[in-house]
């Protein structure tokens, strides 16, 4: 039994079977290990986990058992990613085929229900593609997928390892970039959005990072006038995203 895929949670169970699933190249995002164990092969594992930048998680019993649904598991378990993402070209090309196409980029966020939410609210008003960062990004997983309401299965994801790469090539191609940013920006409505755009929101607490915003064309921020000041980074994507829509249908 220890050799066995989960297919319903894309989990990789036993000591040889995670091994070699890292060694072969396979996208892993992250290990479990249970928490106690030894052993030479668990180090090994850790080693060839740690040279691929592959996470490693020590967790207690229940919570391993919850991962690995009483299966023998050897004390390891090794987590696939659910999705499968497009490339860059991909979607950008299904982007140019529409007059004024909107992209939307995640830059850095790491709540998995934030993810999905945005990800549900890219595909109701008009988001052609999204680009997700690789690192420190959260993973499109079954989370993801149930919080998006099914939004994964209609809109095309990218994932990249390096953002200021695809923000140079979505400039070749004919794309504004717009971030959102507190520093040095225009109030959100202030932008005229009848262009190919893509749109760049970021890290939940430190938004997008400054390679990202010296990168863009716009930046722009959503005023307040409460104590607080900043949104959930979902519910801002999607005032930004409806402005746009209702920018663009205003302009028809």
């Amino acid at each position: 039994m220890a050799d066995k895929i989960n297919n319903q949670m894309n989990i990789i169970i036993g000591r040889k079977p995670v091994l070699e699933a890292i060694n072969s190249g396979e996208e892993i995002e992250q290990v479990y290990i249970l928490y106690g164990q030894q052993g030479n092969i668990l180090n090994t594992i850790r080693v060839a986990a740690k040279k691929r930048g592959i996470k490693i998680n020590q967790i207690p019993l229940e919570k391993f058992r919850s991962i690995i649904q009483n299966q023998n598991a050897q004390g390891v378990a090794a987590i696939k990613p659910a999705y499968k993402f497009f490339s860059i070209e991909e979607i950008i090309d299904e982007a140019k085929s529409t007059t004024n196409p909107l992209i939307l980029i995640l830059d850095s966020i790491q709540d998995t229900h934030n993810v999905g939410a945005i990800l549900r609210t890219a595909e109701c008003s008009g988001v052609k593609g999204v680009i997700v960062t690789k690192h420190n990004s959260a993973p499109i997983n079954a989370t993801v997928v149930k919080t998006s309401a099914g939004a994964t299965e209609h809109i095309k994801i990218a994932q990249v390892n390096n953002l200021s790469n695809a923000i140079d090539q979505l400039k070749e191609n004919g794309f504004w970039i717009v971030g959102s940013s507190l520093d040095n920006s225009k109030p959100y409505t202030a932008i005229d959005y009848s262009v190919p755009l893509a749109i760049i929101v970021g890290n939940e607490e430190k938004g997008i990072r400054k390679l990202t915003a010296d990168k863009c064309d716009y930046l722009v921020k959503i005023p307040m006038t409460g104590k607080l000041q900043s949104l959930n980074v979902s519910v801002a994507t999607g005032i930004l995203l409806f402005e746009i829509m209702r920018q663009r249908k205003s302009a028809h």
